[in-house]
């Protein structure tokens, strides 16, 4: 570290948070409209035979009219879930299982080995039911390959899945195209929307989307909510997971956690207004990062595409670095591995896999993901940090 880092950087608090994809900070505005819904305004939205639960569901239907206005959606096709995992169960599961017991007439589930691994095992689940199912491979990219979606999607196809930004790399899917070939082949078009939702302009009317899942903790809002988009007309018709009171369109029974939908909502709408600029101002840090970083340093590669990503998604790998390692050596920075860990082992990431990088090249490769509350200050107190652990690392492999 050099020996001014410390008047260099002087403001910058540690640790600077630097994984916004794996969740975000709830923005203060945020947790000022949800509190009254913890403690005075306690009301059960779906008991309006008195003011408390009247108030209530007023809020709820307020929030509902956000999450819709975010993705040019009618408020009445807004489900709220748990998150972006019940969400994509209930949109995979729910179109296979419709169709099989009301029409019976198609029988295949199409998606990419890129997708989040909800998405990938709902598929499986689907498998072991006894669809046919196809995990489309993406190019180098991480984008979509149009040939092979093309050769996967026909007559016999009940959905297609795929994801409107990765989470890993996070690559922005041409999902308009997608959405256009689903529809011409009469298939449901749904998309993981969890990290695009508040980031990247989506439409569902114009994307041709059917189903579209959303989470509340990706975009400054609480944990434990979600929504799921199902469109009316033409109607994206779904089996329930869950059986119980009929809340929800009858798509997913249980009262609804009025707190997180207020939150929720207004994250949602937050995002509406403010996603323009502040998609400008990420990619401006994101790019003042990798030019700091790559000045200090060689041997940085992007993963992903370069032009089509989120504006504050950072994946890259590093030669002759381990990555977990690496994240040892800078305790004052939060950020992720290039892999998927699990309570027994670390393995590859399956995106990285996926767009064909080695397991060295993918034990090699960290995650940033930058965020509203990140500061310029912090993005050069990262690069000069990890520029010198990155050094470091290097200098003990190299001994080693």
């Amino acid at each position: 570290m050099p020996p001014d880092d410390a008047m260099e950087h002087a403001g910058v608090g540690t640790p600077v948070y630097l994984d916004h994809h794996a969740t975000t900070p709830v923005d203060p505005r945020v947790l000022e409209v949800m509190t009254p819904w913890f403690a005075e305004r306690f009301g059960n939205p779906h008991s309006t035979s008195h003011a408390f639960g009247h108030e209530a569901a007023e809020a709820v239907e307020t929030a509902r009219g956000h999450v819709a206005a975010l993705i040019g959606a009618d408020p009445r096709e807004i489900v709220f879930t748990s998150g972006a995992t019940e969400s994509n169960n209930l949109a995979i599961k729910g179109a296979a299982r419709f169709e099989r017991r009301r029409r019976n007439r198609r029988n295949k589930l199409v998606t990419l080995a890129s997708e989040h691994k909800c998405v990938i095992e709902s598929v499986g689940d689907m498998a072991a039911e006894g669809f046919e199912t196809r995990i489309l491979p993406v190019r180098g990219d991480g984008l979509v390959d149009p040939d092979e979606l093309h050769r996967a999607v026909d007559d016999s196809t009940i959905l297609v899945s795929v994801m409107a930004a990765n989470n890993e790399i996070g690559v922005l899917q041409p999902i308009e195209a997608v959405g256009a070939l689903a529809r011409a082949r009469g298939a449901l078009f749904h998309t993981d929307a969890a990290q695009a939702a508040g980031k990247a302009p989506l439409d569902v009317n114009a994307a041709g989307i059917d189903l579209l899942s959303i989470s509340g903790h990706k975009l400054y809002g609480p944990k434990g909510i979600g929504a799921l988009y199902a469109r009316r007309r033409p109607r994206a018709r779904i089996e329930p997971l869950f059986s119980g009171g009929g809340q929800e369109r009858a798509l997913r029974s249980g009262t609804v956690p009025a707190p997180l939908a207020v939150g929720l909502g207004e994250a949602c709408r937050i995002a509406r207004e403010e996603m323009a600029a502040e998609g400008d101002r990420l990619s401006a840090l994101s790019a003042r990062f990798l030019k700091g970083l790559q000045e200090r340093i060689d041997g940085v590669a992007v993963n992903g595409d370069r032009c089509r990503r989120l504006p504050g998604n950072i994946s890259i790998r590093l030669d002759g670095v381990d990555a977990l390692g690496l994240i040892d050596l800078v305790p004052d920075l939060a950020f992720s591995t290039g892999s998927a860990c699990t309570s027994a082992a670390v393995e590859p990431s399956h995106v990285l896999r996926a767009i064909g990088l080695g397991d060295e090249e993918a034990a090699s490769s960290v995650r940033l993901g930058l965020g509203r509350f990140t500061t310029a200050g912090e993005v050069d107190f990262a690069v000069d940090h990890l520029a010198e652990a990155i050094r470091a690392c290097r200098r003990a492999m190299s001994a080693a």
